[in-house]
């Protein structure tokens, strides 16, 4: 059934397209503020006291400012902030000193200066199974389940935040399975399940019959093609036919697997531009108002959204929550590795193609630049304090990255010791040098000396990020919790799931068990 006849269906049984809630007395609340993206960038470099930022690069390389992609310029302050040294200069030398002192400073200087602050007063969520559907994905039989996460919004009714997300579990594996949980846009069912062709034929003749109710001109047309029934089936499976050439699509791999997934709409928890700010989850517990310099950006909230799914995970009985990981490319893939960072239920996550507030070096000048990330179109990923690192003029002088007091080898560091798969694709298939594949090497070359400390597995080289070289694409580096491999395809991890996979299966223990 397509949307169309659907919203006539629905026209027909109910006489109008959509049950009206009851009114609220607006004059109660404090008017919500409606800015445009600018406007809320104005409000926030003004708050900041910023008089001009740098513009960032233009990613056409023939226009006059190009992004750098000199690797000998890229590197203006190539000493990292040392993970392993207290803020007093102490060396960090034990597992004990990291959890205790080390780490709660790298969270507390990411939360003020990068990613914003969670609120202390974020209304609780609840969840309800809206559908339940068994269904076959590929060759694989499922239960898929529609679920909607309502944030409390009793407090100021006027933001409505309602969390969309899909839960796709296989039914021919024993449970309860590991899932990986993905950034997407809006969740479907992955192939619904569909009436017989005699209950079809059924449902044709009573939607006729309301149609010509509702129009009776409608009958004169229905006359003239007999046959014709505007419902129609969706094909069916055909489990005989040979599988197509390639890897099949990642969910199939997952589920093939023995794994679940979840797709849950990042749009649905905070937009992703700067006027939603002041609406989706950020805008309902700040009422409506712009953001203060330290409160979270997009990227936190859809991080704090992809938790909530978690609360979720740990009441199905499908699930074993202790098993849960976390998947996103590009600026999914920055919300991914944030969500992983800060966290600490995740078991896992696949961090696809990051960029610039992912896993890729905030100080090196090399494509995508911290300039990027705060000029009006990409600020609302970051905290309000993260402009002061583009800063030109202002009533603190000028910042760039090399001011920063953390970097994104922290940000994977704080993933340790938990399973983080850093994935790249290559610039010939569309992975493009803005991203700084380079950087992002370097990063996790430096990360690993966290993973170490804490009794994990890095990628197998020296932590000195200056020297060791990254290897040549589909180099497999996958034998420990920290994992990065570079494909030979594109701005996508798809390529890198058939490693994903196994990898994940190997070191959470789990092996695939037919149901009985």
């Amino acid at each position: 059934m397509n949307k169309l006849t659907l919203f006539l269906l629905v026209f027909a049984l109910t006489g109008s397209a959509f049950a009206q809630p009851a009114p609220i007395d607006s004059s109660k609340y404090l008017k919500p503020v409606i800015f445009t993206a600018q406007q809320d960038h104005d409000n926030m470099m003004q708050q900041l006291g910023i008089k001009k930022l740098r513009p960032g690069p233009s990613g056409n390389e023939s226009a006059p400012n190009h992004a750098n992609y000199d690797e000998s310029i890229a590197n203006p302050c190539p000493e990292l902030p040392d993970i392993l040294t207290v803020r007093n200069g102490r060396k960090v030398t034990t597992a004990d000193m990291w959890w205790k002192q080390r780490r709660p400073e790298i969270v507390e200087e990411f939360e003020r200066e990068v990613y914003g602050r969670l609120p202390k007063n974020i209304p609780k969520v609840t969840w309800t199974v809206k559908v339940v559907d068994r269904e076959f994905v590929g060759r694989t039989p499922v239960i898929a389940k529609l679920l909607v996460g309502h944030v409390d919004n009793s407090e100021y009714p006027l933001i409505n935040v309602d969390i969309n997300m899909m839960l796709v579990v296989p039914v021919n594996v024993k449970g309860p399975v590991p899932v990986l949980m993905m950034f997407s846009g809006r969740p479907g069912f992955p192939a619904p399940a569909q009436p017989s062709p005699d209950e079809m034929e059924k449902i044709n003749a009573a939607f006729k019959e309301m149609m010509i109710k509702t129009d009776p001109s409608l009958k004169d047309i229905f006359d003239k093609y007999p046959a014709y029934s505007p419902i129609t089936r969706l094909p069916a499976p055909n489990f005989f036919a040979p599988p197509p050439p390639g890897d099949p699509p990642p969910t199939e791999q997952l589920l093939a697997a023995g794994w679940g997934y979840v797709t849950i709409e990042t749009n649905s928890i905070q937009a992703d531009n700067g006027a939603g700010l002041t609406r989706g989850i950020i805008g309902l517990v700040n009422k409506g108002q712009p953001r203060k310099p330290d409160d979270w950006g997009s990227l936190r909230a859809w991080a704090w959204g992809a938790a909530r799914g978690l609360d979720y995970l740990e009441t199905d009985p499908l699930v074993n929550a202790k098993q849960v990981g976390i998947e996103g490319v590009s600026r999914y893939g920055k919300a991914a590795l944030v969500t992983l960072a800060f966290e600490p239920r995740f078991a896992v996550g696949l961090i696809g193609s990051s960029g610039k507030g992912g896993a890729t070096l905030h100080r090196r000048v090399f494509g995508e630049a911290v300039e990027s990330l705060t000029g009006s179109g990409e600020y609302h990923w970051m905290a309000g304090n993260y402009l002061k690192y583009g800063t030109e003029e202002s009533s603190f002088g000028k910042k760039t990255g090399c001011d920063m007091p953390v970097d994104s080898h922290e940000l994977i560091a704080l993933c340790a010791p938990r399973l983080t798969f850093i994935s790249y694709g290559i610039p010939e298939k569309g992975d493009a040098k803005w991203l700084d594949q380079q950087g992002s090497w370097m990063a996790t070359v430096a990360a690993g000396s966290a993973f170490k400390l804490v009794g994990a597995r890095d990628i197998g080289v020296s932590n000195d990020y200056k020297t060791e070289k990254m290897p040549p694409m589909l180099t497999d580096m996958l034998g420990g919790e920290l994992a990065w491999r570079q494909h030979d395809g594109g701005h996508t991890d798809a390529p890198n799931f058939k490693f994903f996979i196994p990898w994940a299966s190997r070191l959470l223990k789990y092996e695939r068990t037919a149901a009985q």
